[in-house]
């Protein structure tokens, strides 16, 4: 901190030395005249005051009220003994030498000096009121007003701070939480003052001995301040963590809408692994300085984590401005970084939360975070969270919550429940496998389809807790398939969020192995929209996986932001084709040549293409005539709990599309609304 380590060179330190230095020493020598004559004790006592005020003690992060003056141990003992009026001047000229010290200005350096000035002089009233009497009668009396008398000083002082702040501030007084450690090093100080006035009388000469205990007294407060700086600010970046967020924001001005900016770095990993972990860290601080430039000083700009970054902007009108904020942000970010002569190029996706009155911080920091990912999904660079934006509602904050709960209990009582449907192979009529499909009995909504569970959960790290529970559940059904004779390989679907947190092929590999089932039995669904966010991330991901025998699959292709360079990049086994397409395809000639094209180009490349969503004949032989490999719909089963679907299968019967055959599907009625789609949900499922 500037204020700690001063630098003492340079025409304007010399200039504030005498602004501040020379009018005081002016000023406190009429005074220290007027007060008679003083013993050497006094004048040992004020020439130590002020010498160990070139030395004041700041503790970092705090602003010049919490500063500690070390020379309140001996003018505290000067007021005592001698009376207010020496030992107001005394610290006058101490707190002017602080102040030159620490390049305070004037105005700055005055607030301190009535501050500890009136201090002395309430303590000073304390003392003689009490006659007190600070010698070798002392007993323990005398202790009691001491103590009083410090009490005393310290309400006097930081009242005097609280008042000046009100004065000098347009906005309502906030309430100011003060370290321990600053209370604690500033009434040992006082109370060392008696112990120091005792030496001081009975020879000078000890009071140099002082100076260790005021150096512990140094120390401790240095080490407080370090710990706190350490549970406040980020290490690498000096920027403030979650933690001083979270401080700032409990920092409430009903008068004034703040908005917090959550901010994510695009493909940063790409440089972690191109140039190593030291360059990343090199190029996290120059983000961390290129916002702190580019963000006004009454904003704060905090490092969550990784590279993950916030602002908390504090002067917002609406969602206009914000947006504005945002892209003044990125256009920042967008410039290149130099690094070890490389310029690294990087972009941003940043969600925007507004707040006023007395919004819940935590439920704020969640809506950023919902709206960045939100941004993240849709390509955008900027998302506002707001109540167009049905899955951040307050209803579906408290599913999520919900939802987390219940993860926490094991199955059954968690309300999970998951339902498999058949894929067939088109050309056989055979069973192949089944995609497995969430649904949750929720205890007071009923059953909670995927499109509002999912919807909720995914942009939050409650989807990778439920993740886990899906694929434990499908992986060891997959085992008792195996031990029944009647293997199946079962799809499931992953999100964006898991693939990028990247640990997701030791979990498979790990139940793979608990559970003894080969690696082929599964397969991984992917969205297209998983890859925007990083696809370097999700193909050292998936290329693990499908080293591991584990087939990707690359679900609703044809939508959102499909890409001929994942199909050529990506380790995929097969591509499902959208049931938007395929729905429309007897109908619409549109549909049906996409469908054709989707088809034609998963053969070329050597991958499996899968229809979703057929319902009639029609279709079916369309997709039989066009190549198609495997298709999954109610024309051949709707989706069922595990028991079923083994009676299912003994009374199912292949058939071709070169005839009729038998297919008995279950009851003959329509899916509802939620029925059939896959997990999680693509926008065309939903």
């Amino acid at each position: 901190m500037d204020a700690a380590r001063p630098r003492l060179a340079g025409p304007d330190h010399r200039r504030a030395v005498l602004v501040t230095t020379v009018p005081a020493v002016v000023a406190a020598v009429p005074l220290i005249w007027a007060s008679g004559g003083l013993s050497p004790a006094f004048w040992t006592m004020a020439v130590l005051a002020v010498v160990v005020d070139s030395r004041p003690y700041v503790v970092p992060g705090r602003r010049a009220s919490s500063v500690i003056l070390p020379s309140i141990c001996f003018t505290f003992g000067i007021a005592l003994a001698w009376g207010a009026l020496p030992a107001v001047a005394v610290q006058t000229v101490a707190v002017a030498v602080a102040g030159a010290r620490m390049r305070h200005s004037p105005r700055r350096t005055l607030h301190l000096t009535v501050q500890h000035a009136v201090a002395l002089v309430a303590a000073s009233a304390v003392a003689h009121l009490a006659s007190l009497r600070v010698d070798d009668t002392a007993g323990w009396w005398t202790a009691v007003l001491i103590c009083a008398a410090a009490v005393t000083w310290m309400l006097a002082r930081y009242a005097v701070a609280a008042l000046a702040r009100l004065l000098t501030s347009d906005a309502r007084p906030r309430r100011r939480r003060r370290g321990h450690a600053d209370l604690f090093a500033t009434a040992a100080l006082l109370l060392l003052g008696p112990v120091v006035l005792v030496a001081a009388r009975v020879s000078p000469a000890l009071l140099p001995l002082a100076l260790l205990a005021l150096h512990a007294v140094h120390r401790m407060v240095r080490w407080a301040g370090e710990f706190e700086r350490a549970t406040r600010f980020d290490p690498l970046t000096g920027l403030p963590n979650r933690r001083g967020l979270q401080a700032a924001m409990a920092e409430r001005d009903p008068d004034r809408r703040r908005a917090l900016l959550l901010i994510d770095l695009d493909r940063f990993r790409t440089v972690n692994d191109a140039l190593g972990h030291g360059a990343g860290d090199r190029l996290l601080t120059r983000v961390a300085d290129r916002l702190t430039a580019a963000v006004p000083t009454h904003d704060l700009v905090v490092r969550l984590g990784g590279d993950e970054f916030a602002v908390l902007a504090t002067r917002v009108e609406d969602p206009a401005s914000a947006r504005r904020i945002a892209q003044h942000l990125t256009d920042e970010l967008s410039r290149p970084f130099p690094l070890d002569g490389t310029p690294v190029e990087l972009s941003a996706s940043i969600g925007i939360a507004l707040q006023s009155g007395r919004r819940d911080d935590s439920t704020l920091l969640r809506e950023a975070e919902s709206a960045m990912y939100e941004a993240k999904q849709r390509g955008d660079q900027v998302a506002v969270h707001g109540p167009d934006v049905a899955e951040h509602t307050p209803d579906k904050l408290t599913l999520v919550a919900d939802l987390r709960t219940a993860l926490r209990r094991n199955p059954p009582d968690d309300g999970i429940v998951l339902y498999y449907q058949p894929q067939i192979a088109i050309a056989t009529g055979e069973v192949v496998g089944v995609e497995a499909l969430l649904r949750w009995r929720h205890p007071r909504r009923g059953m909670v389809g995927p499109e509002e569970l999912l919807r909720a959960a995914e942009p939050t790290p409650v989807m990778r807790l439920l993740t886990a529970r899906v694929l434990e559940e499908v992986v060891a059904q997959l085992a008792a398939w195996r031990r029944e004779r009647a293997p199946l390989r079962a799809a499931v679907n992953v999100s964006a969020r898991d693939l990028h947190a990247g640990d997701i092929a030791d979990r498979v590999g790990a139940l793979l192995g608990r559970y003894g089932v080969p690696a082929d039995l599964l397969q991984l669904e992917i969205t297209e929209s998983a890859l925007m966010a990083d696809p370097h991330r999700v193909l050292e991901t998936t290329t693990r996986l499908s080293r591991m025998g584990v087939a990707i699959s690359l679900d609703d292709f044809g939508t959102g932001y499909s890409s001929l360079q994942h199909l050529r990049r990506l380790p995929l086994a097969e591509v499902k084709i959208d049931r938007s397409f395929v729905l429309g395809m007897t109908t619409d000639r549109g549909d049906a040549a996409i469908v054709r094209s989707v088809i034609g180009l998963a053969d070329s490349l050597g991958l499996r293409a899968v229809a979703e969503g057929v319902e009639d004949e029609a279709t079916w032989r369309m997709l039989a005539a066009a190549g198609c490999h495997m298709a999954q719909g109610w024309f051949h089963a709707r989706p069922m709990p595990a028991t079923e679907l083994a009676t299912w299968r003994r009374r199912y019967r292949p058939v071709k599309p070169g005839n009729r055959g038998e297919i008995d599907s279950g009851p003959a009625v329509k899916p509802s609304n939620d029925e059939g789609a896959g997990w999680p949900p693509s926008p065309a499922k939903r």
